[in-house]
């Protein structure tokens, strides 16, 4: 690197510190305690989908989990489909569930087990990354049904009554949750070409954080 383009450099970074001090005491102010977890959410709103971003201090202990696809559940579907992979009971009763929606379900109570394993629950998940495949005869991943599904089990607790919130599944009226659970984690979700076992359409990794001893 030339030293012009350094001193440049050196001198916006200067200017930036300078000029952005209140910003910089009031994200000062947000820093979490060694153990806390301290956890953003949009402003304006009692019942997010998700956190904008998570803090945790120094001293948590985290948890992170593989990344977990859905089981196969359904022996009446073709070996190795996308329809293989869902659970009929859970989605009994339920009209218009699509094939991404009732693999996430499945997925999404693999974590429950695969926390539970470690000793956490679903409300100890602090972030999470979601992978989905573009269904057969769908221009792109179906957002929508992933987004269904994971209401099912994660921000489905208002946060200023406190009350759970009933859920749709697949185009039924909405209903209670299959879990109820307030934690709303930080959370990306993407399209992918491919997954690791032919038939999975959803893959799910989370990052769970220990409560202060």
């Amino acid at each position: 690197m030339k030293r012009r383009t350094k001193a440049v450099i050196g001198t916006a970074l200067t200017a930036s510190l300078l000029t952005g001090g209140t910003a910089l005491a009031e994200g000062r102010g947000w820093w979490p305690g060694p153990k806390v977890v301290r956890v953003s959410l949009p402003e304006g709103q009692s019942n997010p989908a998700i956190a904008t971003g998570v803090a945790t201090g120094g001293e948590v202990a985290i948890y992170q989990s593989s990344g977990l696809g859905p089981t196969a559940l359904n022996p009446s579907a073709p070996a190795g489909s996308p329809e293989f992979y869902t659970d009929p009971a859970l989605t009994q009763g339920a009209t218009g569930v699509t094939v991404t929606e009732a693999q996430a379900l499945v997925v999404l109570r693999n974590i429950k087990t695969n926390l539970e394993a470690a000793g956490l629950t679903l409300a100890d998940v602090i972030t999470m990354k979601c992978y989905l495949m573009k269904p057969p005869g769908l221009e792109t991943a179906d957002y929508a049904g992933w987004n269904r599904a994971y209401r099912q089990y994660f921000a489905n607790i208002d946060l200023t009554s406190k009350e759970v919130v009933p859920v749709p599944m697949g185009t039924s009226a909405p209903k209670a949750p299959l879990v109820a659970n307030k934690a709303r984690p930080a959370r990306a979700t993407m399209e992918v070409a491919s997954l690791a076992v032919k038939g999975w359409m959803v893959e799910v990794e989370v990052t769970a954080a220990y409560k202060a001893r």
